[in-house]
């Protein structure tokens, strides 16, 4: 008996994770860097079957550690907008034209004259097959973009996001926090209300059931920011101590020239020759920021509960998605051609074999990420109950005894 009552325990204990709860969950920036690592990949280049293996890769990441909370049923959203973008692309290029000259013509529309201050752009005219792959290409790569972004915000809670900033971002972190929460919610509120009106028995298609649905979802949204900033007045949200104003005054510098310093170092990684100054500027930005950001927070008068630990499970799933990162920007740097096939002429893209390989390192969270458990709608994971432990068999004069030796 006591062979098969712990059948399922051993099984739990072979999993290469554990399960998540309180204790073990994982730090959200983790989830957050792993995401920019893939989609640091997917920008710097514009092989489609590339860009569609980092989208798999982080589909299934998703698919294998996101929860039940609302905010993590985002994704999908986020992937009808990464083919919303395309459409939109490839729908510009056909009309308005492209720049990559082409000698296969697909179609030759009206050309619209247009006034001699607008010269460069056209309306119309011939659309070749060439310009229409440039478009094609270029859209999927701000789609992958968009979609890596989305699994972070799939993965990663809002909530716990905002209590592991430091205290000098504190009042932009609610703000970011509650921008990024407020999709998530709204597609909730829209499927829960299309539910209740299927069961109803109306309809909930065309415009008169966007109207229906519309006016509910905004009362909602108002209703929960009315409780939104009653809440944050009521806990003393935008309080601050006294700081002496040379503190103010080198905090602000070094935040500003940190900042500027990481965005002149992360435009040297995305363009193809930035790479040499790239790298010393992003790390001299990220330094100034730090020691901004240090002395920043001695403004913010706030406590934290339990905070977040960035483990060991923590470090392998960033460190996956910056190895992708930094293998596929190696990669383009010795073989451009092919991570960016060429439109002119017109060849047939091919999957690179050694930045695919980096790209399968994103899979790294999937397995070492713990599992979650069922979750509530608050998206606060419940930690794992104890199995229960099998009876044990009395022996038969035993139980007899017992009995006959009770009063």
């Amino acid at each position: 008996m006591t062979q098969h009552g712990s059948g399922a325990p051993s099984r739990l204990r072979r999993r290469p994770a554990p399960l998540a709860h309180r204790g073990n969950a994982l730090h959200p920036g983790a989830w957050w860097v792993w995401a920019l690592g893939l989609g640091t990949a997917a920008s710097r280049t514009t092989n489609p079957l590339l860009i569609g293996l980092l989208i798999g890769v982080a589909g299934h990441v998703v698919a294998a550690r996101r929860t039940s909370a609302p905010w993590a049923r985002s994704y999908g959203a986020f992937v009808k907008l990464g083919l919303l973008v395309i459409a939109v692309r490839l729908v510009f290029a056909f009309v308005l034209g492209s720049p990559i000259p082409g000698t296969h013509t697909l179609v030759t529309l009206p050309e619209v004259p247009l006034p001699e201050w607008a010269k460069g752009v056209r309306i119309g005219g011939r659309v070749t097959a060439e310009g229409m792959v440039f478009a094609l290409y270029d859209g999927v790569k701000l789609a992958g973009l968009l979609i890596c972004v989305g699994a972070a915000n799939a993965l990663a809670s809002p909530s716990r996001l905002l209590k592991s900033l430091p205290g000098a971002l504190y009042e932009v972190g609610v703000a970011v926090v509650v921008a990024m929460t407020f999709a998530p919610n709204l597609i909730a509120d829209v499927r829960r209300l299309r539910a209740a009106r299927r069961l109803r028995g109306r309809s909930d298609k065309g415009m008169r059931g966007l109207l229906q649905v519309g006016l509910p979802v905004l009362e909602g949204a108002l209703e929960r920011s009315v409780a939104l900033a009653a809440a944050m007045d009521a806990r003393g949200f935008g309080r601050s101590a006294p700081v002496p104003a040379r503190v103010r005054a080198l905090t602000a510098v070094l935040t500003l020239g940190g900042l500027m310093g990481v965005c002149v170092g992360v435009y040297g990684l995305l363009t193809a020759r930035g790479v040499s100054y790239g790298l010393p500027a992003l790390g001299a930005g990220l330094l100034a920021a730090l020691a901004g950001l240090r002395l920043g927070g001695r403004r913010a008068v706030r406590t934290r509960y339990r905070p977040d630990s960035w483990g060991v499970r923590a470090w392998l799933v960033a460190g996956s998605g910056l190895a992708v990162a930094a293998l596929t920007i190696w990669a383009a740097s010795y073989d451009a051609a092919a991570l960016h096939p060429g439109v002119v002429p017109l060849v047939a893209p091919t999957l690179p074999l050694w930045p695919a390989a980096a790209a399968l390192i994103g899979l790294l969270p999937a397995v070492v990420a713990p599992v979650p458990a069922e979750s509530s709608n608050t998206g606060k994971p419940v930690p794992p109950q104890n199995p229960v432990r099998p009876e044990r068999s009395v022996p038969p004069e035993k139980s007899v005894k017992s009995v006959e030796e009770t009063p």
